[in-house]
């Protein structure tokens, strides 16, 4: 086990990128002023995004319908998946040079990258609707959709081994669920971390009481320790059996496996999760793409954009908020409400990303 300083100069390299980051970015008026739409085009035939694979939330077929409704042709995307924290930091470590043009993260990520001074001074004419916590009062990053953690299971895997299909967050740290659980890494991804955050309410915790929580992580850290986060293609062989995500990836994930005959179940815990929203975060050193980056960032709110995490089995932000109607065959591939009896909208800017890391760094892993 690593030891306790180590885990805090991990965290002190983290606090570096804040500390010693760039002035905020995009107060000049190119930022300000309306995207151009024939840049937009030229700028939309090659171009790169992270932490946006085409599986996450549906953004493969949210790019295609946006270069098809703004007629870009040709419109190609590169993505390179990484986490929260990787985003930001290769915002910054590129800035001289930079890559892509936008990413999404996990909202609680969104005041780092306000403070490492990545992100540019604009958002969307139609980000009014989203009220505080919700954007960056600064712009740069705004919610898109909300996830609620949970887990899938390889019924199948684990009726060999001869183990229950655990039903709740308390399940995880029975014994015989050793080595069989794959969750990223709490403090940087942003799926893990706000998992870890809906684990320690389920356990009694609050989003400023994580007494529970760390007593709940060190009881499952035998379970997932050298376990990778895993693929679809670790839960098709029963490797991984179990894996934490957010619904909407849970969800894609079982009916693809469903598809070749598995049964993967799709569990939101029984004792409790949370709604989490992603965010998209706009590179405020990429001007030389930012027409094509304000019109994704309209994009992205308008009904036909949020639609599309729908379909996909997401909630899409506005509809959260009450601000936007949803046909019944968006929701065709929801969980039954009666699955999210248990689910809280937790206030979570009561928190922070660097507090719920160090707690599980230090704590945890510390202990």
């Amino acid at each position: 086990m690593t030891s306790r300083s180590t885990h805090l100069a991990a965290i002190a390299g983290a606090a570096l990128l804040v500390v010693g980051a760039a002035p905020a970015l995009g107060q000049d008026a190119d930022w300000a002023a309306p995207y151009d739409p024939a840049k937009a085009a030229e700028q939309a035939a090659e171009f790169q995004t992270y932490g946006m694979p085409d599986s996450w939330a549906n953004y493969g077929e949210s790019i295609a319908q946006f270069c098809a409704t703004m007629q870009f042709d040709p419109c190609t995307r590169v993505d390179t998946d990484m986490s929260s924290l990787e985003e930001i930091t290769a915002f910054d470590a590129e800035k001289a040079n930079p890559v892509a043009a936008f990413a999404d993260i996990g909202i609680m990520f969104g005041p780092i990258a306000d403070a490492a001074g990545v992100v540019p001074a604009f958002l969307p004419p139609n980000a009014d609707v989203l009220p505080e916590g919700f954007k960056s009062a600064n712009g740069g990053w705004f919610a898109t959709f909300t996830g609620v953690p949970g887990f899938n299971v390889n019924v199948t895997a684990l009726e060999e081994r001869g183990i229950a299909i655990p039903t709740t967050w308390a399940d995880l740290v029975k014994p015989e669920y050793k080595g069989l659980i794959g969750i990223g890494v709490i403090g940087e991804s942003g799926t893990a971390t706000t998992s870890f955050i809906a684990m320690n309410l389920a356990a009694g915790g609050t989003v400023t009481d994580f007494a529970p929580g760390i007593e709940y992580g060190r009881a499952l850290l035998p379970n997932i320790e050298g376990v990778p986060e895993a693929s679809t293609a670790e839960m098709e062989r029963g490797e991984v059996p179990i894996q934490v995500k957010y619904d909407f990836n849970l969800i894609a994930q079982a009916n693809e496996l469903a598809a070749k005959g598995l049964d993967v179940r799709t569990v939101i815990p029984a004792d409790g999760s949370l709604y989490a929203a992603s965010a998209l975060m706009l590179n405020g050193y990429n001007t030389a793409e930012m027409d094509l980056t304000k019109a994704f960032a309209e994009w992205v709110l308008s009904d036909a954009g949020q639609t599309i995490f729908a379909e996909f089995g997401a909630r899409p932000i506005r509809y959260v908020l009450g601000d936007l109607q949803l046909p019944d065959e968006a929701k065709a591939k929801w969980l039954p409400d009666a699955d999210y009896a248990a689910v809280q909208a937790a206030d979570l800017s009561q928190t922070s990303i660097e507090a719920v890391k160090e707690i599980w760094e230090v704590e945890v892993l510390g202990q």
